[in-house]
């Protein structure tokens, strides 16, 4: 296939531009957080109903599977970035912002796709699923691995976050991240669309590069507040 130097540009260009206006968001203050997964939120949400009109039509049940698939993940995400503070002398409390699991969530999440994409691109033989064709066994399995060797990389010459937290989260992202990539490519074959929306000129819509952070948040929060 021709490498086609005009799609090339245009994804690019698109790319460095979504990594910066995330980056801001993540890393800039509480409510620039906010306001960035506000946005994604909605946008999930645009896509996601007509997604499911074209589907099943005007069926309530499946809409308010929408507060689950896509509302209670955003919700969870902005949960854990920040952390309630009670000061003991006067009663007094304030919230802290905590980007560090926020932005492990996202960069595992990057990393693992990047990652899996590689490898499946070398060594891919064996499909994964049908419902992803260009998924492999060896992609995913490297993808995941290599996630996590990063990210515990990072966390142990950083010290942001233990070692084993960092490894554990990534792991869990790389997993449920993909079983996200998976439900969302479920619901284009059932739609009969190729993209969930066309936001990003060249990558698709918001469902389609929040489908793994919808999943992966999830299982996130619970190993969060079940053990931290």
């Amino acid at each position: 296939m021709a490498l086609n130097i005009d799609t090339l540009k245009t994804r690019s260009l698109t790319a460095f531009i979504f990594v910066a206006v995330m980056l801001m968001g993540l890393l800039w203050n509480f409510w620039s957080f906010v306001l960035l997964f506000t946005i994604i939120h909605f946008g999930c949400w645009y896509e996601y109903v007509k997604l499911i009109k074209k589907i099943y039509g005007k069926n309530v049940l499946y809409f308010l599977l929408g507060l689950i698939y896509i509302t209670m993940p955003i919700v969870m995400m902005i949960d854990v970035a920040h952390k309630w503070h009670i000061h003991t002398t006067d009663n007094t409390n304030y919230v802290e912002f905590l980007k560090i699991i926020p932005c492990l969530i996202i960069f595992s999440i990057w990393i693992n796709d990047t990652m899996a994409y590689l490898v499946g691109s070398v060594i891919g033989k064996t499909p994964f699923s049908k419902i992803s064709p260009k998924k492999t066994w060896e992609g995913t399995i490297g993808g995941a691995i290599l996630c996590v060797i990063v990210i515990s990389l990072i966390a142990y010459f950083t010290e942001l976050i233990k070692v084993k937290n960092a490894a554990i989260i990534s792991a869990l992202c790389a997993i449920f991240g993909t079983l996200g990539d998976l439900f969302e490519s479920k619901l284009k074959r059932m739609a009969n669309v190729k993209d969930s929306g066309s936001f990003m000129p060249g990558h698709g819509g918001f469902l389609d590069r929040f489908d793994s952070l919808l999943f992966a948040v999830s299982a996130v929060w619970i190993y969060i507040k079940l053990f931290l």
